[in-house]
This record gives C-alpha cells, sequence and structure tokens, in this order.
C-alpha cells in the first residue's frame, strides 16, 4: 500500500485538530483513499513534547527539518500570519512538496505568488480551510458549481461578529459588553480588530471572488466596514421592521465590474442568511445554471478546521496515487484564463439605507434633515424618534429608499456638519435578497 508522507508545521489549535482527525479517521481515510497518510514531522517552537496519543510522531523545534525532509509528500502550515509562513509555504514548493494551508491572509494577499510557484513546480496548494471552518465551500465553489456563472456571493464568513450580533439581537446586549463576553470565553481575541472590522471576512472574500471570476483581486479592492457602531438600538429598530444585523461579505457579478464589500447589514427576517445564529458560518452562491446554493456550518475551531485540512491533505494524496496532480488548478481556472477585473467603485453602489441621527429635540430640526435629503434625491420611507435623553439629545432613526452611495455620504457630511447634529450618523445598508 502506497504510503504518503505528512509534515506539519504548527501544532496549535488547529495544527493538533489536524493531527487528531488523521489519527481518528486513518482506517476510514485508508479505506477510501487506498493510501496509508501517515504524519510523521511536527515542527513547532512551543513544544517540548507531542500527546502521548501521537508518540510515534516526530517533534522538532526546526521548520527546516520538515521544508527540507527528503521523505515527506506533503507539508501542512498552519502558523498563520504573513511571516515566516509565506517563506515556509514556498521553500516547500521549491523543495518539490505540495503544501496545505488554513492561512486566508496569506492566500488572499500573495495566494497570486504562491500558485505561480506551484504551478511551476508542479506541486499542489490546498487552502479549504482558509475559508468557512469546516464548510467544503472551496471545493463546492470549484468543482461542484463548476458548470455556472457565478451571480453573487453572500455570506457570514466572520462567527466572532456574528456571536457578537447575535447576543446583541437575543439579549439587549452593548457591544462593549458582549466583546468582553466573547473575549473571556475566548470567541474573540486579544485583539478583536480582524474580526470585528470585517478584515477577517474581506481576507474570505478575496479568496471566493479570485475562484468565482477567474480573477486576480485583492484586499485593498474591497470596501471594508466594522461593527463597532452597532448599537442595541440599531438592532431594536432592524427588528420593528422585520430585519436583522448581520455582518455581510458581498460580491456581485455586473459582467464588467464585480462589487467587493463586507460591512454590517440589515437583512430581512425572511432570508435564511438572517437566522444563522452563534457563531456559525453561512455562504450563499447564486449561479446563473443552478440558482441559490448555501453552505452553512462551523466557520473555525478545532475540529472542523482540522477536518478542511485533512480533506485537502486527502485530495492531494489521491491525485498523488493516480498521477493526476493538478487536475483541478488552484484557482480552478488555467492560469492563462486568470485575469485582472475591473472592482465596482462603492459609490456606484445602489440599495436602500438605515440612517440613525443623533440631534438636538429642537423644532424645526427634522425639517432641515429631510431638505438636506431631498437635495441629495434621497427618498424617506419612515422616520421614527426616540424619547428625549436629560441633555436633550434625541436619535432619529430614519428608513430611505434605494439611493446612490455617493449621494448618501453628501448628505450625511452635511447633516453631519449641523450644529444641532450631536454624533456622527450612523448609517447601515439594507438588503432584501
Amino acid at each position: 500500500m502506497r504510503e504518503i508522507r505528512v509534515g506539519l508545521i504548527g501544532f496549535g489549535t488547529v495544527g493538533s485538530g489536524t493531527a487528531e482527525v488523521l489519527r481518528m479517521q486513518a482506517t476510514r481515510l485508508r479505506r477510501k483513499t487506498g493510501a496509508d497518510i501517515r504524519l510523521v514531522r511536527v515542527a513547532d517552537l512551543n513544544l517540548t513534547k507531542l500527546p502521548r496519543e501521537h508518540a510515534g510522531v516526530e517533534l522538532t523545534r526546526d521548520a527546516e527539518q520538515v521544508l527540507t525532509a527528503p521523505d515527506l509528500d506533503i507539508v501542512v502550515e498552519l502558523i498563520g500570519g504573513i511571516e515566516p509562513a509565506k517563506t515556509f509555504i514556498l521553500q516547500a514548493i521549491a523543495q518539490g512538496k505540495h503544501v496545505v494551508t488554513a492561512n486566508k491572509a496569506l492566500i488572499s494577499q500573495h495566494g497570486r505568488e504562491i500558485f505561480t510557484a506551484a504551478a511551476t513546480k508542479n506541486v499542489e496548494v490546498g487552502f479549504e480551510a482558509s475559508v468557512g471552518g469546516g464548510i467544503p465551500v472551496i471545493k463546492a465553489l470549484k468543482e461542484g458549481l463548476v458548470a455556472n456563472r457565478i451571480e453573487s456571493i453572500v455570506g457570514i464568513m466572520n462567527g466572532t461578529s456574528n456571536y457578537i450580533l447575535n447576543r446583541m439581537t437575543d439579549e439587549g446586549l452593548d457591544f462593549a459588553t458582549v466583546l468582553k463576553d466573547a473575549q473571556a470565553h475566548g470567541y474573540a481575541e486579544a485583539d478583536p480588530r480582524y474580526d470585528i472590522e470585517g478584515i477577517d471576512a474581506a481576507h474570505k472574500l478575496v479568496i471566493l471572488m479570485s475562484i468565482a471570476y477567474g480573477a486576480h483581486v485583492r484586499l485593498d479592492q474591497v470596501s471594508t466596514e466594522g461593527i463597532s457602531q452597532i448599537e442595541p438600538i440599531d438592532i431594536e429598530f432592524a427588528r420593528e421592521f422585520g430585519y436583522r444585523i448581520k455582518l455581510l461579505a458581498i460580491s456581485r457579478n455586473h459582467g464588467d465590474s464585480y462589487e467587493a464589500r463586507v460591512h454590517p447589514t440589515m437583512i430581512s427576517n425572511q432570508e435564511l442568511l438572517a437566522n444563522i445564529g452563534g457563531a456559525f458560518n453561512a455562504i450563499r452562491f447564486t449561479g446563473d445554471t443552478v440558482g441559490d446554493v448555501l453552505l452553512y456550518g462551523q466557520g473555525a475551531g478545532k475540529m472542523p478546521t482540522g477536518s478542511a485540512v485533512v480533506s485537502d491533505i486527502v485530495d492531494i494524496a489521491r491525485n498523488i496515487i493516480n498521477g493526476a496532480v493538478n487536475r483541478v488548478p488552484s484557482l480552478g481556472y488555467r492560469s492563462e484564463n486568470l485575469r485582472e477585473v475591473e472592482i465596482t467603485p462603492l459609490d456606484r453602489l445602489r440599495c436602500p439605507y438605515y440612517f440613525r441621527v443623533t440631534v438636538q429635540n429642537k423644532p424645526g430640526v427634522l425639517a432641515v434633515i429631510t431638505g438636506i435629503l431631498g437635495k441629495h434625491g434621497i427618498s424617506i420611507q419612515s422616520v421614527l424618534q426616540q424619547g428625549r435623553d436629560k441633555q436633550g439629545v434625541v436619535p432619529v432613526m430614519m428608513r430611505v429608499y434605494e439611493a446612490r452611495e455617493d449621494a448618501v455620504r453628501a448628505a450625511l457630511a452635511k447633516i453631519d456638519a449641523l450644529d444641532v447634529c450631536a454624533a456622527p450618523t450612523v448609517k447601515i445598508r439594507m438588503i432584501t435578497s
């Protein structure tokens, strides 16, 4: 029986989960592949020994012993970050080794260089775990939906932000309270910026867009906003009108250009995405032949993400055994057919909006605000004013019909400059499908 030998760099949460999945499922994987897929070497700076169940695996503190080992077929990088992960992956490729990674930041920013190097050496790069944790979203997009022109990608791609928004919605808590609790329970990092400011979701959107459209998409082309400005009053207003607030990653295919944006969004309760709870992820693809496809599951975690890493290991093992390396290109398109694309400027976006304007409670203020909106072609659908607080300042919630982003920005800049305006206006885009 053919033996496929695996080396692992990084034995943290995902690394240990990967090792556990390989151990637990060894017999099943052997039956499915006809190969003995073995983890033989681990490199980690922080370990002095591996858990007892991995007693047969060699441990080293030197990644070079994995990268340059002539007896390894696949190197798995699970340390995260840009460096030294990028250097390790490129070195493994240069040594003729196949690579598996869960590193979304690296793939989204340096994937082009990595995939080009891999094609030159005729080795594979698996990155299923970089988007959606245990959800097989990349395989579905590259292979299951290969016969489709992808019309749109809409998804909850960050479990931490989803957890925070759900607790704010269900328990009426404020953002700071939920964030602190999420950090205490390990749902959020000590520095949660990548999660709550939408950066993590933007990394994932870049990867999915590159596969969906056969395009070179850059992280700096994604318009990104976070959830830290959301308050319970916004969530209550959304609920009253049959909406929930989610941090969504959105791309739409306009043929000659593509939307690329991550931001808080009010979405109808009738939509499946609105009802994704906890720290789960869900991603909806719309294809021109298949229609809507929704993939849902655990977007992070030791075992779910380990499952995705092992799926890449198995795919590569099968290709090695059957002499079919690079049967499916890294991004689903042959490299010569990848292209540069135009990203639709956010200023050209048209959608309905929610505004929360904080103003002094004086006669005529609302008339001034509606006048400014009218001059910018923005029509009001509904207005709700809450009770006055001790300082005589009141929040006014407005729901407006579809408007263009640049007109909205210009109008809100004038509103926020008014003497009666006590705080910057909160703006949340709305989506109905």
